[in-house]
């Protein structure tokens, strides 16, 4: 699966915040400023933002599991799992 590429925008083009706002709101993608030709910052909503935000916790998740399972962590599914947790603290 292919990403789609960044929105690119110039630092100049900061000055028409309100069309910005829009544009990052509207925005599926980050917009990358940049300043004589480089990247200097990024820019995105707020819902952008947080979905990648939350994709990262998740992938972090994922490793810290496979990390644990590499170091001979003693694995059980989910229904002995939940059994351990009621027993430990009831309900």
């Amino acid at each position: 699966m292919t990403q789609p590429l960044p929105k690119i925008l110039p630092v100049n083009e900061l000055k028409n915040t309100a069309s910005i706002m829009k544009t990052c709101k509207e925005s599926s993608v980050p917009i990358v400023i940049t300043k004589n030709g480089y990247g200097e910052a990024v820019m995105m909503s707020i819902k952008l933002y947080e979905e990648m935000f939350a994709k990262m916790q998740e992938a972090a998740l994922v490793n810290a599991g496979l990390e644990e399972a590499e170091r001979g962590a003693v694995s059980m599914d989910g229904q002995e799992f939940f059994d351990s947790m009621r027993a430990k603290y009831g309900k």
